[in-house]
């Protein structure tokens, strides 16, 4: 493993948690990388954080020897390729913590349940347990779509300022899946709204036509998360709907306290 002086000053000072200090900085700097973007500079860092120049370059310099972070020609550093093994692996364990959540779901709902995040600028399906019905929904683990024509998309950007939005929006572009897809920043921005007002996101046939989904997010998720129920339009009606919402709202709330809960006991 390589080492810098950052591991002879910072690391044996121990930390208000009782953590090593050096950790908790490095890691709360690749924190403040992800929200930038995933490139920033020194100064940057610097300003955000608090901590002085010269503290963030030798953490810097150490997560660059261990891949972690990578600098780019002009000057700036990037968030590195080793942490994408990193994320795949922790996304794997996330939809294992979260499958007994989603089989409940099935039993309560009779229909499929699924458990996506947001990664980068799409929804990738982490976890998924299939309806018992003979006709049912099936999405594969792993697959990845844009936000706009999903459930889950709109209740993981719900709470996301509108200049983002429009930002990711831009980036992807809003291609039809089906005639009821929203393909306008203003018509997306409007579903928002209602997710927010609402407390649920709904795929009313925008992914693909005869399929209808409900999704929440999952507050105060580690990773910004949502869970969401799919069938038939003709099974997931309006009236199922009013039925399958605080079903979905109470589960989530219950993964919330069981992710927060495993975090607590792996401290220490």
């Amino acid at each position: 493993m390589p080492t810098s002086s950052a591991s002879t000053t910072d690391a044996a000072k121990p930390a208000a948690s009782g953590g090593v200090q050096s950790l908790e900085r490095a890691f709360d700097l690749l924190e403040r990388m992800a929200d930038a973007g995933g490139e920033v500079g020194l100064s940057e860092l610097s300003a955000s954080s608090g901590l002085p120049l010269p503290t963030i370059h030798r953490l810097m310099r150490t997560l660059v020897a261990c891949g972690y972070v990578r600098q780019q020609p002009n000057r700036r550093y990037a968030l590195g390729p080793r942490l994408i093994r990193l994320g795949e692996s922790a996304s794997r364990l996330l939809g294992t913590w979260a499958r007994p959540y989603l089989a409940r779901l099935v039993e309560e709902t009779g229909e499929t349940a699924n458990m996506a995040l947001l990664d980068g600028d799409e929804i990738v399906y982490v976890a998924q347990v299939p309806s018992k019905h003979s006709m049912r929904m099936f999405t594969e683990v792993g697959r990845r779509v844009l936000p706009h024509s999903t459930g889950v998309g709109k209740a993981l950007l719900a709470h996301t300022p509108p200049e983002e939005v429009r930002a990711l929006l831009s980036r992807t572009g809003m291609p039809a899946a089906t005639e009821k897809t929203i393909t306008t920043p203003e018509g997306f921005l409007d579903a928002l709204v209602a997710v927010r007002e609402t407390g649920y996101a709904v795929d009313d046939n925008e992914q693909e036509i005869g399929v209808r989904c409900l999704a929440v997010s999952v507050p105060d998720s580690p990773t910004a998360a949502a869970i969401s129920i799919s069938g038939p339009a003709g099974r997931v009606t309006e009236a199922a709907t009013e039925k399958i919402v605080p079903i979905l709202q109470e589960v989530a709330r219950e993964l919330s306290a069981a992710l927060a809960n495993t975090a607590g006991n792996n401290q220490g």
